[in-house]
């Protein structure tokens, strides 16, 4: 079946409403879910067929459904080719359900060439699906459960080789789940000779084998979620295989094989108290962490977080747009609402302080212009996030979007 094909990035791009297109298909996260059922229900208006599919449709399904057409739910790799062939044929049915792993055996290389924006890269790739934890405000294993699916190594490495430029990221949330994939697939990686960037649990840090082949691979920095440096409240979101105690032993090894870390933090779990911003921040200078991020507890649809919290009665707004990990929505245990926010920007303002990030970068031994650059990236957004906070609270969705 050929179709021309379109793809619009709303993050860096306008979206033409006027456009008469004979599809529209619309992938949407939970923080995106408004805006995008906003678009859907204008070019519905104007009789225009639309698609949603995505994380949040797969979360919310009877949601997403009052605003489209057809939902695909789960994985899409058979079911929009199938699609596809029942609407040229004037038969698309009302959802699709993909819950069944496709084979990533000879899987398809991205288009990369349709996306039309300006992105700080497009060399992107990923080699696992899924993920065997289960920390309850995480939506990979409310989506597809604690599953782990591995492309071949080979074609893997191919595929990477063949992007442009010298470095590229991993997108894959924790590619260390099979340390005998990883390792297999990382040694190969040394043969194309190029810097990467991607994602790990803590977990990398329990084999030395494995830190040292990543190192030799090319891997420049990976984002980890720390969570908290209070062991109770990371046993609090069931990500049991975090120990604060080797937090520093962890980070120290990474810098000794080269790579930077990317360390997130999460404020307002339920063991926390209002000096966790502090003992944060302050644990991130005396670890030399690269680049700290911080975030609020925020219990995404059906997460186990949602479910507890809701049960509790805890959850006080349901506006899925401030559902983007840096607005507050529930109400902690151990401090207010109003502490919980001011210390989050307390703790992007602080962390993101000159002596802060040269303290930082000087003491990592890993620094590049890039990770300064980020840095300074960051401070920007911190002292910005307090406004930006407040913008997104009086935010219409529908903004741009013609009247009906």
């Amino acid at each position: 079946l050929e179709c021309e094909i379109e793809i619009i990035d709303e993050g860096v791009q306008l979206v033409d409403f006027e456009t008469r297109p004979d599809l529209v298909a619309i992938s949407i996260i939970t923080g995106t879910s408004p805006r995008g059922y906003a678009i859907a229900d204008h070019f519905r208006r104007r009789g225009i067929p639309v698609v949603m599919g995505g994380v949040h449709v797969t979360l919310l399904p009877d949601e997403a459904a009052q605003h489209a057409d057809t939902i695909v739910v789960g994985y899409g790799e058979e079911t929009w080719p199938q699609l596809l062939r029942d609407f040229a044929r004037g038969k698309m049915q009302k959802k699709y359900n993909g819950m069944k792993p496709p084979s990533l055996k000879n899987y398809p290389i991205a288009r990369r060439d349709l996306l039309k924006g300006k992105y700080i890269t497009r060399s992107t790739i990923w080699a696992t699906r899924g993920c065997l934890n289960d920390c309850d405000f995480c939506s990979i294993p409310a989506t597809w459960g604690s599953n782990f699916f591995m492309r071949p190594v080979d074609e893997v490495v191919a595929e990477a080789a063949s992007l442009p430029g010298k470095e590229f990221v991993l997108l894959d949330p924790s590619p260390m789940e099979d340390p005998d994939y990883a390792k297999a697939l990382f040694t190969e990686m040394k043969s194309i000779n190029k810097h990467w960037f991607g994602l790990s649990t803590t977990k990398i840090g329990e084999d030395p084998e494995l830190m040292k082949i990543l190192g030799e691979s090319g891997c420049k920095g990976l984002l980890i979620g720390f969570e908290s440096v209070n062991q109770m409240s990371v046993g609090s979101i069931q990500k049991d295989h975090n120990s604060v105690d080797f937090y520093i032993d962890l980070i120290k090894q990474m810098h000794d094989n080269g790579m930077g870390v990317q360390a997130c933090f999460v404020f307002g779990l339920d063991e926390d108290d209002p000096d966790i911003f502090k003992r944060t921040v302050d644990f991130c200078d005396k670890a030399y962490v690269d680049l700290p991020r911080f975030s609020t507890y925020t219990p995404f649809p059906n997460t186990g977080a949602f479910r507890k919290l809701e049960k509790q009665n805890r959850i006080f707004s349901y506006n899925w747009s401030l559902y983007d990990v840096e607005h507050v929505v529930h109400k902690p245990l151990r401090m207010s609402v109003e502490q919980l926010r001011k210390g989050l920007h307390w703790a992007w303002q602080h962390a993101y302080r000159i002596p802060s990030i040269a303290k930082r970068l000087l003491g990592s031994r890993t620094s590049t212009g890039f990770a300064v650059g980020l840095n300074l990236g960051y401070r920007s957004y911190a002292t910005k996030l307090k406004n930006m906070s407040e913008q997104l609270l009086s935010e219409d969705v529908n903004e741009g979007i013609p009247p009906a």
